[in-house]
């Protein structure tokens, strides 16, 4: 219906829509916000939105990773005990043309400080890749956040790393870093070490060895230290964003809000203390974005967003 009603009045935005909506209904019909009303209309190519010098990012297949550092790969082992009872979880990193693992991390848990913390050595180390594959697990992405970014993706965005992420169930699609895990808990984790020290030690001689001595079928019997080279992106840490084609840039606060005219609506915690831009595209509808990607639609009276299909990838 409310298709048709805007063909039918192709001048007529969403607050007018809904009016009409509100008068031609029942009462007991409950009617879409006006945020709501402007994505479908949206969803079927009935907006018209301002040109601008960029590309919007429609969503990006899972890459061939053909070079080094053009992709890496990464994920949690699934945890082990230690000889001391305390669980460990090996975080992993690896380019996916040379095979080079590049990190092999014995953690203490899964929480995103711990990753901040060992990716950023990663990156003074190594330089930054183009992109990076994980699976939809904590802290690589977030059940809850926004098209499920989580501040580790977010932080990967800032770098200008794009963020691929595998299929919920399909693990082979990371099959390569898959299979060394394989390799990893069979050679460094059996048995496993008595404390964190020493299994950080067998971890250690494990990618020593993986790199430096194990040829590879796939490289032609090279090893992965033959092939692989450190990126040329260094880590400068990043900058800030602005929005010239926006109406203004709203910064997101530690709970996950944006305020416009007084008015707080919800985004997402991932993107605390990060700047989005804002233009209004309709009356008292707002179009936010987050660099280069539009993320929904903010109606100020209904104070809520209605976000847009999701533009990191397939919908996990």
């Amino acid at each position: 219906m409310i298709v048709s009603m805007r063909r039918e009045k192709p001048t007529w935005g969403a607050r007018k829509l809904r009016d009409r909506l509100l008068r031609k209904l029942p009462n007991d019909v409950r009617v879409p916000a006006c945020s709501t009303i402007h994505a479908i209309l949206d969803r079927h190519g009935l907006v018209t939105r301002q040109r601008r010098s960029r590309t919007k990012t429609e969503g990006t297949p899972l890459s061939q990773g053909l070079a080094p550092n053009a992709l890496w790969c990464t994920d949690y082992k699934g945890e082990f005990m230690l000889g001391d009872k305390r669980y460990c979880y090996p975080l992993t990193v690896s380019d996916h043309a040379s095979r080079y693992l590049l990190l092999c991390e014995a953690m203490e848990s899964v929480k995103e400080q711990a990753a901040f913390t060992a990716f950023e050595r990663l990156f003074k180390e190594r330089g930054l890749p183009h992109a990076i594959r994980s699976d939809n697990g904590i802290p690589f992405a977030s059940p809850n956040g926004l098209f499920n970014l989580s501040r580790l993706s977010v932080w990967w965005l800032r770098l200008g790393i794009t963020i691929e992420r595998i299929r919920p169930g399909h693990p082979q699609q990371n099959g390569r870093h898959e299979r060394m895990h394989r390799t990893l808990k069979i050679e460094a984790t059996r048995p496993a070490g008595s404390n964190f020290l020493q299994q950080q030690a067998k971890f250690d001689a494990f990618v020593r060895e993986f790199n430096n001595e194990r040829p590879h079928e796939a490289l032609a019997m090279k090893y992965p230290a033959d092939v692989y080279k450190a990126s040329t992106r260094p880590y400068r840490g990043i900058g800030e964003l602005s929005y010239p084609f926006h109406d203004r840039t709203a910064l997101v606060t530690c709970c996950g809000r944006i305020c416009i005219y007084k008015k707080k609506i919800n985004l997402s915690t991932s993107l605390a203390g990060q700047a989005v831009g804002i233009k209004e595209v309709d009356d008292g509808i707002w179009l936010v974005s987050f660099m280069d990607y539009d993320l929904g639609y903010i109606d100020l009276e209904e104070r809520t967003l209605q976000p847009l299909n999701n533009p990191f990838g397939p919908k996990v």
